[in-house]
């Protein structure tokens, strides 16, 4: 059994907490931290990974110790090697270093270049093309190598990454803005603003940490949204981290009656959206636009219950996950939110709810048909109960 120091978990919360910087623009790569300590204990190098395509955290922490990788090393004078500045240094990791050449080389490759005597990794990476690899490449190349330092917390900063890696599924979560009798809207469909400013500043931040929005024809046909982040309304640090992703989340458009048309908001301008419908919709021509056809599938709300045709949405979150897409938040209807709760595709509910009470007439929050037995109602965890501004906000994790 490993012991860790005192130290080592001091260092590797600092790496930690530096991969929680990237938890904005990583997509859809995982979060990831790194410090480097010379031999004396000395920290001397230290960085995360910002976003996919650039270097990784392995690789930024060791350039800012004075070492740049994948570089042959200057000779002496004399004619032998120059040693790098992390001889004999422990690298400390938040995810296992990768072995394999993607967008940028092998972080693994990197520690041995940099001759590190040691690397200490918090969890292990889910993703097969890397999972066990990365340490065995450092093992072979002499190093000590020392895992599960802290490795509940991080993979907590990966948990969709992680699950996406396990079952090709994205990790979907539903966001509902209810009253406290867990109403939606008025019978007559008004609901702006059951919550209030604060309340709606934070969806932000939770569509920010998104790699995806996922919405029905239904919403964009009664609200017209644009369902991107509103940068302006992000807190200044969320807004610096999210910035450096340089793009809005995907949006998700479910549309299986082909209903919608050019001249919705959330089809101007150039951030991608992707529409899932049966038959292709020759009347939704927008550039930014791509058309993805799959099957119908027949969708019982309980048992006793007439099946109705839905677009199959296993199929869809499939698609999504073949496109790297880990992190879909949902902002829909009670009826396409009941409908992925019914496929069993929901993994978190964050329900904002304001202190009024909306009548039994008003609209609900979803729609799982009618219950006949409480064995068969939707069974959740509290994972988080916060207050903002006048309102509660609720993290539920789904029961499985």
């Amino acid at each position: 059994m490993i012991t860790f120091t005192k130290a080592d978990a001091q260092w590797m919360s600092m790496a930690l907490k530096l991969a929680r910087n990237g938890r904005f623009s990583t997509t859809p790569n995982p979060n990831v931290g790194c410090v480097i300590i010379d031999a004396s204990g000395n920290l001397i190098g230290q960085g995360y990974h910002q976003k996919t395509g650039q270097g990784h955290a392995e690789v930024n922490a060791l350039i800012d110790a004075g070492f740049t990788p994948h570089q042959n090393v200057a000779p002496h004078r004399g004619g032998h090697h120059a040693e790098p500045v992390t001889l004999g240094a422990t690298a400390y990791v938040t995810l296992e270093p990768c072995s394999h050449t993607g967008k940028t080389p092998p972080c693994a490759k990197a520690l041995v270049e940099a001759q590190v005597a040691r690397v200490v990794i918090a969890s292990i990476d889910k993703n097969p093309e890397v999972r066990n690899k990365g340490i065995a490449f450092l093992q072979d190349a002499g190093i000590k190598v020392d895992v599960g330092l802290m490795d509940a917390e991080a993979q907590k900063l990966n948990t969709a990454f992680n699950f996406r890696m396990a079952h090709n599924l994205p990790w979907v979560i539903v966001k509902l803005a209810t009253s406290l009798d867990g109403k939606t809207a008025l019978h007559n469909g008004e609901s702006k603003w059951i919550t209030g400013p604060k309340a709606r500043a934070n969806v932000q931040i939770e569509r920010a940490l998104s790699c995806a929005i996922l919405s029905g024809a239904d919403t964009v046909i009664a609200d017209n949204p644009k369902l991107n982040v509103r940068v302006e309304e992000l807190p200044e640090f969320e807004r610096l981290l999210f910035q450096k992703r340089a793009s809005q989340p995907l949006r998700v458009i479910i549309d299986g009656q082909n209903r919608l048309h050019n001249n919705y908001q959330i089809f101007k301008g150039e951030h991608p959206v992707i529409v899932f419908n049966a038959q292709h919709n020759p009347h939704l021509t927008a550039k930014n636009v791509e058309q993805i056809q799959v099957s119908l599938a027949d969708s019982l709300l309980n048992e006793s219950s007439q099946p109705r045709q839905y677009l199959d949405l296993q199929a869809i979150m499939c698609a999504l996950a073949k496109k790297q897409i880990n992190r879909i938040w949902t902002e829909t209807g009670a009826a396409l939110a009941g409908a992925l709760l019914n496929a069993n595709l929901v993994n978190e509910l964050v329900i904002y709810q304001a202190p009024i009470l909306l009548g039994s007439d008003a609209r609900g929050a979803v729609n799982i048909g009618q219950l006949t037995s409480l064995q068969h109602a939707v069974k959740t965890e509290f994972e988080e109960v916060t207050q903002v501004g006048s309102d509660l906000k609720l993290r539920l994790s789904i029961k499985s």
